[in-house]
């Protein structure tokens, strides 16, 4: 009887963490689709409606919501207002860096964030709005690649999470 239940656990452990990984291989496209429409957002405010970037930040954060965009906005909106001191880039940086490890998304996206970090408030609104649509085209390079890898991957980490369970109780016993 114990060996039984010690199977069933085996088995519901790994069929979890076989679910747990499909889920996140399933949440990056979303992640980067709402980081997408985020910057659409940001250029939005920044060509059309001039408005100052650490309004912007904060206007988008409470627009998009989500898990992965709305609380990078939040977290930069909030440093800029919070630490005079630091540049845009930085704020954006240690925002990048703080919420990151909540998203499903992966360090080509990461790059592509932290490279417009660094272009934001430097320049006219023209040359801003030309670095925004080059990161949201990158983004969307990226997102292709994640909706491919989840069609790929996202059943076959179901399916070995279960098998995997199996093959070590088989070992086991």
């Amino acid at each position: 009887m114990l060996k039984l239940m010690g199977a069933a656990l085996i088995i519901a452990a790994s069929t979890l963490i076989g679910m747990l990984l499909a889920r996140r291989i399933a949440k990056r496209p979303t992640h980067i689709r709402q980081l997408r429409a985020a910057l659409t957002l940001l250029e939005t405010e920044i060509v059309y409606g001039a408005t100052p970037l650490q309004e912007a930040l904060g206007t988008i954060a409470q627009r998009v919501g989500g898990e992965a965009a709305g609380p990078l906005f939040r977290r930069a909106a909030s440093l800029l207002a919070e630490e005079p001191e630091l540049s845009t880039a930085e704020c954006w940086r240690q925002a990048v860096q703080e919420s990151w490890s909540a998203t499903a998304m992966h360090d080509a996206e990461r790059d592509v964030t932290l490279q417009l970090g660094a272009m934001l408030g430097r320049s006219d609104r023209e040359d801003q709005r030309k670095h925004i649509q080059l990161a949201v085209i990158n983004l969307e390079n990226e997102e292709q690649t994640a909706r491919d890898n989840q069609r790929r991957y996202e059943k076959m980490y179901r399916s070995l999470g279960v098998l995997g369970g199996l093959l070590l109780v088989i070992l086991l016993y």
